[in-house]
């Protein structure tokens, strides 16, 4: 049996196309909130003894979305759903998983600890910011990866001495894996962060000079590290320099950042919902997550209606 699928208040579009994919619809629920802005959610369908997931990505406003998803976790468990489950294709708190002062949390496991308390029992992620934060989540948990999605997109530029770029040292392994898919040459831009969402480009290691250059990162939030990691390889004596990331978070201001650079080809996933720029490439992650969700539920995965 199909699960009953919820969508949030993040991303409905996206909850919709992954219903589509999985042969189902989306059981009804009111997000309301009251005049002093507290959330009010009730799930108008009946889910008892039936497996629930709810389509919730955690991105901006992240708290009241993430407040969201633990109320509608709760109010299908009270509702006497069998199981309760989250797809959640951008985790927001993922960048905050250690302390590297005093005096501050480590705020991706106090995420995960929240939604556990609120009867989130397994959640299907897609690209978290620190692959070491599996281990903070004490559910299951099913970690997707977008390197389906972007390998294709990357092998149809059919670029001529290409090289893969990690544009900080955190995004080794996922450039990594991206270059030996590929079958091409890894660089790392070495970097310094003198503030928070401030990047500081020191230099260069790796094959770059007259070649084609892509970029892969997790995601883009003001657009400073990809834009700073483009004019260093460029500086290096890159061809040319596209730029491949997953989550396309994007603060006011950062399409703008980034295309106004040295960038040339830019992709991003529809893992958070993005306003429409021609600019940016977008590649649908609905596929992946009905994929994960016929799995989970032990059936093939139903023709789209």
């Amino acid at each position: 049996m199909v699960p009953v699928l919820i969508a949030g208040d993040a991303h409905p579009a996206l909850a919709h196309d992954i219903a589509k994919l999985a042969g189902t619809t989306l059981a009804p629920a009111q997000i309301s909130a009251f005049a002093d802005g507290e959330s009010r959610i009730r799930i108008e369908a009946d889910v008892r003894d039936r497996e629930v997931y709810i389509v919730q990505p955690t991105s901006a406003p992240t708290s009241r979305h993430l407040m969201t998803l633990a109320l509608l976790a709760d109010a299908a468990r009270a509702a006497g759903a069998a199981r309760v489950g989250a797809l959640v294709p951008y985790f927001g708190y993922a960048r905050q998983d250690v302390r590297n002062h005093p005096g501050e949390p480590r705020s991706a496991q106090l995420a995960a600890r929240v939604l556990r308390c609120a009867g989130v029992e397994r959640i299907v992620t897609l690209d978290l910011h620190s692959p070491a934060l599996e281990s903070a989540f004490e559910m299951p948990l099913i970690h997707l990866r977008a390197d389906e999605l972007m390998l294709p997109t990357i092998r149809a530029w059919r670029l001529s001495d290409l090289s893969l770029v990690s544009p900080d040292a955190g995004g080794v392994k996922r450039a990594q894996r991206y270059a030996a898919a590929l079958a091409v040459p890894l660089a790392v831009v070495a970097k310094t962060r003198p503030a928070i969402d401030v990047a500081a480009t020191l230099h260069v290691l790796g094959e770059v000079r007259d070649r084609a250059c892509v970029i892969v990162d997790d995601m883009a939030s003001t657009g400073g590290t990809i834009a700073a990691a483009a004019q260093a390889l460029l500086a290096a004596g890159a061809r040319e320099v596209h730029a491949v990331f997953v989550h396309a978070v994007m603060a006011p201001g950062a399409v703008e950042r980034i295309c106004s650079s040295a960038v040339g080809k830019v992709v991003a996933t529809d893992s958070v919902p993005t306003a429409p720029d021609p600019r940016v490439q977008i590649v649908p992650v609905a596929p992946l997550f009905a994929q994960a969700l016929a799995r989970i539920a032990g059936l093939g995965l139903l023709e789209p209606r």
